[in-house]
């Protein structure tokens, strides 16, 4: 082997060995001795399947990256597949990185010790892709999202990169990664070179992908525009394989775009069969295939089998630090990753001094003055001329393909690289984006997850007036659900508003906002209250409120809710002969608890907002289940809410708001309803 092989040969090696160990030893972690009873785990979890392949790619990717073969390029690996974490685990122990993040974890004999019994758990950092590691900026949870988000992160990475996303046949066949083959096209010069792990398998049957030809294969590629080179692992060698990466590599920079399939067999270097059952090359390899090797002298015997042909002894000393051999290997090897987020912007405070005459005008102004710092980005499914932006399109900061999925995975590896952006879209297509976005918000909540720009999406053209198929505010509902801090809400009444909370929003760090404002136009909103309702979330509106203590409260959820509260304020007050206050909501989480929701109010704060006798009238753009899910326990009061109600089929905008009451009549009936329940309380 050539001195290059030499040591892709030894890091897969150990990597396999330390992946392999940590699922089933607890003891005698270096073979010292034949393994006994006592050394295997009762209960081995974990994933072997994926394990030799990622651990072949992880070695030959950072041995060549930032070497001369590719003059000093860096190479940053995201792993597309969650169970690829065993691999990364491994490989983090080997490097150093995990003891640096877990200090128990130390590399030598002890260290490996620890981790083996610790595993799957690993200190809290799972036994998945995590992002404390080298290879963790993308969490694998969400199967499919990566081949997008690097494409993203490299929007985003700038000159001397090369984003490596690896991704697992079953993957490709998701269509999130399928669309992205294409959504490639609409992000020109983007230096990302997937490697496509085709070990045949899903994790329990064939896979598509893997079953073609290698006509059909290249065939494939070509009509997506993709250039394909295919190597087989292990059987062409670390040699070729190392030509064919750093190819690859070339090529990208060079603007072709490339893929690298790399063909293996499922769960290679582990047990060909168990208990007279094929193993290698079946479904069987995913997860561990000695689950009784603890109590069964057969499996036992296997597993040291398996274990010593990755020969420890030539890659650990008797206690346990790499040997020289390892060790240059380890030094030879780098791990970049994506590069920190940028400084927290201020906010300009020259845009919020201006007054937008529509929608399309605040947007345009502040999209347009953070694009001008050259880290923002506007993503869009093709909605950018529906939602009157039609300004916005065709930039050379704007993105736009049909695909939800797609542009939030692109946003999401953008904000990892330090990008800011926004992805723009109608609200009934949002919840499209749920497991994308619950997924970003567990890996910010994880051990070792860099700070990152925040996730903002802006969601228009709501149900209430648009058609019957395209009224869907679930995605809001959910997300309140999970009562995560780092989630926002925003309901802006106004342009002026819209213009304020969207260059907070870009400026933020860490937060998922969602902006949900309608495109159409709206009578405007006196803005002396507008810097409380930024500072607070909340405020009264003394233009419609009336000065004495109020019966009735209304709060304002939104642009639509403003309207309809000021056309019926007047029935009210005359037919009901009732004191009423108007309190607008910006932040909905500012409704819900203070010790879940960072802008929470605390009850005696909120009480004195809404009146402490009065009646409570929410008007809301989404469910009124999202209202209830916030206010839960913390109102003795008689409550009453308008939001979205679905309908049995199409209706007229007017029949619909009649139907979920969003209309003078509806509010008016909902007011004379509240005063009876708010009398027999008095009474009581």
């Amino acid at each position: 082997m050539t001195g290059h092989a030499q040591k892709a040969d030894l890091l897969w090696r150990a990597q396999a060995y330390v992946a392999a160990a940590q699922i089933h030893l607890q003891d005698n972690v270096l073979l010292r001795r034949p393994l006994g009873p006592g050394d295997v785990k009762p209960r081995p979890a974990g994933h072997w399947g994926t394990v030799p392949g990622t651990a072949w790619t992880l070695a030959h990717v950072a041995l060549l990256s930032g070497t001369s073969d590719i003059d000093g390029t860096e190479l940053v690996v995201l792993l597309g597949a969650g169970h690829a974490g065993v691999a990364q685990i491994a490989a983090g122990w080997l490097t150093g990185h995990l003891v640096a993040a877990r200090p128990q974890f130390t590399r030598d004999e002890q260290g490996l010790v620890n981790l083996c019994r610790s595993f799957p758990e690993v200190a809290g950092l799972g036994s998945e892709v995590t992002p404390a590691l080298p290879a963790g900026d993308f969490l694998g949870g969400r199967l499919g999202g990566c081949l997008p988000f690097a494409q993203g992160a490299a929007l985003a990475s700038g000159p001397g990169r090369v984003i490596v996303p690896v991704l697992g046949d079953g993957e490709c066949e998701t269509p999130t990664t399928a669309a992205a083959w294409l959504a490639a096209h609409s992000l020109p010069g983007t230096p990302v070179l997937p490697i496509v792990h085709l070990n045949g398998f899903r994790m329990g049957a064939p896979s598509l992908l893997a079953d073609l030809t290698e006509r059909a294969l290249t065939a494939y590629a070509s009509g997506l525009g993709w250039h394909a080179r295919t190597v087989t692992a292990p059987d062409d060698g670390h040699e070729a394989f190392h030509a064919e990466l750093a190819q690859g590599v070339a090529d990208t920079l060079a603007g072709r775009r490339t893929v690298l399939f790399m063909r293996c067999v499922k769960g290679w270097s582990g047990p060909a069969a168990v208990n007279g059952q094929q193993v290698l090359g079946t479904a069987r390899a995913h997860k561990t295939p000695l689950t009784q090797a603890a109590c069964d002298s057969t499996q036992t015997y296997a597993l040291e089998a398996w274990l010593s042909s990755y020969r420890p002894e030539e890659l650990f000393t008797d206690s346990g630090h790499p040997r020289p051999g390892l060790a240059a290997a380890l030094s030879a090897a780098a791990w970049p990753r994506l590069k920190a987020p940028r400084p927290t912007l201020a906010p300009l405070a020259t845009i919020r001094q201006q007054q937008p005459l529509s929608f399309a005008d605040a947007v345009a102004t502040v999209v347009r003055a953070h694009a001008r710092a050259g880290d923002f980005r506007v993503f869009s499914p093709d909605e950018l001329a529906s939602n009157r932006l039609s300004e916005l399109a065709g930039q050379a900061w704007t993105t736009e393909v049909l695909a939800e999925e797609v542009l939030a995975e692109q946003l999401a590896g953008f904000n990892a690289a330090g990008g800011r952006g926004v992805l723009i879209s109608y609200e009934a297509f949002a919840p499209l984006l749920a497991t994308g976005i619950v997924s970003l918000l567990k890996q910010q909540r994880m051990p070792g997850a860099a700070p990152r720009p925040s996730f903002n999406l802006l969601l228009t053209s709501y149900g209430w007036h648009n058609t019957y198929t395209h009224g869907d505010p679930s995605l809001t509902t959910m997300l309140l659900a999970l009562e995560d801090p780092a989630i926002r809400v925003l309901t802006p009444a106004d342009p002026a508003r819209l213009t304020a909370v969207l260059d907070d929003a870009f400026t933020s760090t860490g937060q998922l906002n969602v902006i949900v404002v309608g495109k159409h136009p709206l009578p405007p909103v006196p803005t002396d209250t507008l810097r409380e309702e930024l500072d607070r979330g909340i405020a009264v509106w003394p233009h419609l409120s009336d000065v004495q203590p109020p019966a009735l409260t209304v709060l304002v959820c939104g642009d639509l809710p403003a309207a309809v509260t000021a056309e019926a304020l007047p029935r009210i007050r005359a037919e009901l002969g009732v004191a009423v206050r108007v309190v607008s909501v910006l932040d909905l989480t500012v409704l819900g608890d203070p010790t879940v929701w960072p802008a929470g109010l605390h009850p005696a704060e909120l009480d004195a907002l809404l009146g402490e006798d009065a009646a409570l009238l929410v008007v809301t753009l989404g469910h009124p289940a999202a209202i209830w899910s916030l206010l839960k326990g913390r109102h003795a009061r008689p409550i009453e809410v308008i939001g979205w109600r679905e309908t049995e089929g199409p209706r007229t905008q007017h029949d619909l708001a009649a139907v979920a009451g969003m209309t003078a009549e509806g509010l008016l009936a909902a007011a004379g309803r509240l005063r009876k329940a708010r009398a027999r309380c008095d009474t009581w």
